[in-house]
């Protein structure tokens, strides 16, 4: 399928999927989204209502590693919050070092000392774990989301697949089956999306579901949490 990397609205740099007529983020603003849903209300607030001491490692699990944005900014929150997190991305579809070397996010956050991580990034080896730095480590998963098979592993997910209009199978109760399996407990779900049928597939399996306000182009996001209380799987 033809991509090209085309620009959002807060400067950022996304990847644009001409067939389907969707990006990779939100065209409203790349940098933005990323922060608004998966650090804000993911990252943030899990630190927030757990509070990690310095020993501890966080884990997150990407659904959709795609450009390496979400991963770049939460090594960039790990550096500046002394947080130690082991990143798990699963990607179908990994992109090319040609559109990699379009991507303008080291810039745009300001982040330049820190452009070789970037690269790094996208240029280690896959399914096999990398400590990019004393508090960050990587592995990128190279397969689709069904055959995730984790259980009680990750703290947080950050759920970037592509939007149930043009992938729907991706938004299903079954994949969320699998999200739920593989949180820990009290561990969160964020997505961008509020589509309703979402939500109900989240909660059919066991998540507790609030509404949040959404990044700039979007009124709501979705929020999950696995409460040890919550259904049993």
């Amino acid at each position: 399928m033809k991509r090209e990397v085309v620009i959002t609205a807060d400067g950022s740099s996304t990847i644009h999927l001409p067939d389907w007529d969707e990006q990779y983020h939100s065209k409203h603003g790349a940098i933005q989204e990323a922060y608004h849903v998966f650090i804000k209300h993911g990252l943030t607030h899990f630190c927030a209502e757990n509070t990690p001491s310095l020993d501890t490692e966080l884990t997150i699990l990407e659904i959709g590693f795609g450009t390496g944005l979400n991963a770049f900014i939460t090594f960039l929150e790990a550096e500046k919050l002394k947080l130690k997190i082991n990143y798990v991305g699963v990607e179908g579809y990994p992109i090319s070092v040609e559109e990699v070397s379009q991507l303008n996010y080291a810039s745009e956050l300001k982040a330049e000392e820190n452009e070789t991580v970037f690269k790094t990034l996208h240029e280690v080896s896959w399914n096999e774990n990398h400590q990019i730095s004393p508090l960050f480590s990587l592995e990128k998963q190279h397969k689709f989301f069904v055959d995730i098979t984790d259980k009680n592993a990750f703290n947080i997910i950050y759920f970037d697949a592509f939007g149930a209009r043009v992938q729907p199978e991706l938004w299903t109760e079954s994949v969320f089956e699998t999200m739920y399996k593989a949180l820990k407990s009290n561990g969160i779900l964020v997505t961008y999306s509020a589509k309703g049928s979402v939500r109900r597939a989240m909660q059919a399996v066991g998540f507790t579901v609030e509404r949040l306000e959404g990044p700039p182009g979007k009124r709501e996001m979705l929020r999950g949490v696995k409460y040890s209380s919550s259904k049993i799987i």
